[in-house]
């Protein structure tokens, strides 16, 4: 017997005055009614309410019961009340782990639009490295990862893909000259990140994304200076040490402003997805459905580079039959 459910049918027999009127607010039958406040009778080993051909009544125990049902119903009542509104007003605590990187020189230029719109949701964010799955401590986790495809138990929402690119600061590409193709890059000074399960080699792919048998050119960089904290290259890049190789969404502002420039602009050397995760999509607090919506608002979730395409240098492809030998080396 759901002692719950018998609970509510005897007070609303109370409620309507008899067993036909509750079975019409309850769309039961009135036998189903009837059972029930009998079944919950003998669950008890007392009567609750007298029945006449005229009328019904509430027994001593019946009138002292039904006062503490009514109490526990409505205490459920408000129970299920507040917890539907916490899945369906955005508000309370919310914990996102997000890489470093993505935190400093995107997500955080986007928090003051997210906290206007919504002033009742406070963030807790947890900068970490590359992140490739959603973990269960945190109610959103931005993934970013490379050509291969998501694997875990979660949910993700693309939010944008990002080129890695190869630039310089100006100063830098005037004293030692701009590289054509990617061999010459073996004769720069270059920035490379030391972590783990990030190659040493560049490897350069020329031509459309997905193209079957793209020209590819794998290098070893001359490494001037490897750090395992990427933002440390770039500072270095932006002092004119010498070429890094990093995703557009930490050099959009920089290409724009011209501290850096875009080399070997019809190289590819992987494109990175970016994604909004988050552990399931059962009872979603209203909280983390609007933060994921405003991240796939805010970034865009288009197919194409968006830092780019604002930056003005979004990869060329190559002309139909140009050349592909090597060129010669930078002075």
């Amino acid at each position: 017997m759901d002692r719950l459910h018998s609970m509510r049918v005897f007070a609303k027999v109370i409620e309507e005055g008899s067993f036909a009127g509750a079975a019409r607010a309850l769309d039961l039958s009135a036998a189903v009614v009837t059972r029930l406040v009998a079944d919950l009778e003998a669950h008890l080993g007392v009567r609750l309410i007298q029945r006449t051909t005229r009328r019904l009544a509430l027994t001593a125990v019946g009138e002292t019961y039904l006062e503490r049902v009514r109490q526990i119903l409505s205490d459920i009542d408000e129970a299920e009340a507040l917890a539907s509104a916490s899945v369906n007003d955005p508000k309370g605590h919310l914990r996102v782990l997000v890489p470093a990187s993505f935190a400093v020189h995107q997500l955080a230029k986007h928090l003051p639009a997210f906290r206007e719109q919504y002033p009742r949701v406070t963030l807790d964010i947890a900068a970490a490295g590359m992140i490739d799955t959603a973990d269960e401590a945190y109610d959103v986790s931005i993934l970013i990862v490379g050509p291969r495809p998501l694997s875990g138990d979660f949910v993700a929402r693309r939010l944008a893909v990002s080129e890695a690119v190869t630039c310089a600061a100006p100063e830098y590409l005037k004293r030692y000259g701009r590289p054509q193709r990617p061999e010459e890059l073996v004769r720069h000074e270059c920035l490379v990140p030391d972590l783990p399960n990030t190659p040493r080699l560049w490897r350069f792919q020329r031509g459309a994304e997905g193209q079957a048998s793209p020209e590819t050119v794998e290098i070893e960089p001359r490494a001037t200076l490897t750090a395992s904290h990427v933002g440390t290259l770039r500072a270095a890049a932006f002092a004119g040490l010498g070429i890094v190789a990093l995703p557009s969404f930490m050099v959009d502002d920089a290409l724009r402003e011209g501290a850096l420039e875009r080399i070997l602009p019809d190289w590819r050397i992987v494109t990175l997805t970016i994604y909004a995760a988050m552990p399931s999509r059962k009872y979603v607090p209203a909280r983390t459905r609007a933060f994921m919506d405003f991240l796939v608002q805010a970034f865009g979730a288009s197919e194409h580079d968006p830092w780019l395409a604002a930056a003005g240098c979004e990869t060329a492809l190559p002309a139909p039959g140009a050349a592909s030998a090597p060129g010669r080396a930078a002075a």
